[in-house]
């Protein structure tokens, strides 16, 4: 049976299925229908714009109704974003309910250490393990009517009632806390208070944000739209080329 994902391979390949030459159009619909990512030029740039929806897939496969971000599909899209000297910045579109811990923070990890600029826009929701996903670019923004829900690390299956379980639940929420600290300007006091708030949610522990709030609160650098992100976007490519023009004519003239 076909594979709903399209290999890397074949998606650098200039040959559509047929083997004839692939046009620019159906370069950008199979990269969006079998990734969710489209390039896009403007001003001479090559922008990448990458989606990261629904639940963040880990380790375990989630049922084929469950829209979900496979984290073994957004790594590598990520090291050749890197390495192709075409690209000039990354935009991280975010509308996910979270997922797998492990999967969310070793993505945003990837991101964060990336030489190219990249830009975040938080449009539905920014939830649990979407929060390191949403501050782990250089800059941030997510509209008015978003929301960010910050809770304590949940586990599923079989706990037992043992101190190195919650020992080790105290450390997994330990390394959320500490990247969202050091990738955002909101303190770790202040996230621990709205991971343990107890008045919002009747069924549930933690809070949930807007984007007003959200900025307010440090998480988000500033609420804005698809506009604002490509225009910031634009700006740090602009920046991060003049600067390095500037550290080649300075290595020529030594």
């Amino acid at each position: 049976m076909e594979s709903k994902y399209v290999r890397q391979d074949y998606l650098n390949s200039s040959k559509n299925f047929s083997g004839k030459e692939k046009t620019g159009s159906e370069e950008q619909y199979e990269r969006i229908q079998n990734i969710g990512s489209v390039i896009v030029s403007s001003g001479g740039k090559k922008l990448y714009a990458l989606t990261i929806i629904g639940q963040i897939e880990g380790h375990t496969s989630l049922s084929e109704d469950t829209k979900t971000t496979k984290y073994e599909h957004i790594i590598p899209e990520l090291v050749a974003i890197e390495q192709d000297s075409e690209v000039e910045g990354l935009l991280i579109l975010l509308n996910t309910v979270g997922g797998d811990i492990e999967a969310g923070l070793a993505i945003a990890e990837l991101i964060s250490s990336m030489s190219k600029p990249s830009v975040s826009l938080v449009i539905g929701g920014g939830h649990s393990i979407g929060v390191p996903l949403a501050v782990c670019t250089d800059y941030s923004f997510i509209v008015p009517s978003a929301t960010m829900m910050v809770h304590p690390v949940r586990t599923n299956g079989t706990t037992l009632g043992v101190e190195q379980s919650f020992e080790n639940l105290r450390r997994m929420q330990q390394r959320i806390v500490d990247f969202v600290v050091e990738h955002s300007k909101i303190s770790e006091k202040r996230f621990y208070e709205l991971c343990m708030n107890t008045e919002e949610m009747s069924m549930d522990v933690g809070t949930v944000i807007d984007g007003n709030q959200a900025v307010k609160e440090g998480l988000i650098n500033e609420v804005g739209g698809l506009s604002n992100a490509m225009d910031t976007l634009k700006k740090l490519s602009k920046r991060r080329k003049t600067k390095k023009n500037r550290s080649e004519k300075g290595i020529s003239k030594q």
